[in-house]
């Protein structure tokens, strides 16, 4: 039941910033595509090198955070 209410929520913040953690990784990049089982997330590095698209099971992460900055 939450899980389906913590990727309705991530949904809404598609294109934002985002660390998505799991037990073994901090994801850091751009919220691409949430859907009821999966959430994408691009990892951008600086410059103009590769992305690399992360893809994560909702029920595998323990928080996201969306930095602000300062």
């Amino acid at each position: 039941m939450f899980e389906a209410t913590f990727t309705a929520e991530l949904a809404r913040r598609l294109g934002a910033t985002v660390e998505v953690t799991t037990d073994s990784n901090v994801i850091e990049g751009i919220l691409s595509t949430v859907t009821g089982d999966l959430v994408l997330v691009i990892e951008v590095t600086s410059g103009y090198g590769t992305t690399t698209k992360q893809y994560v099971a909702a029920s595998a992460i323990n928080y996201v955070r969306f930095p602000v900055a300062v």
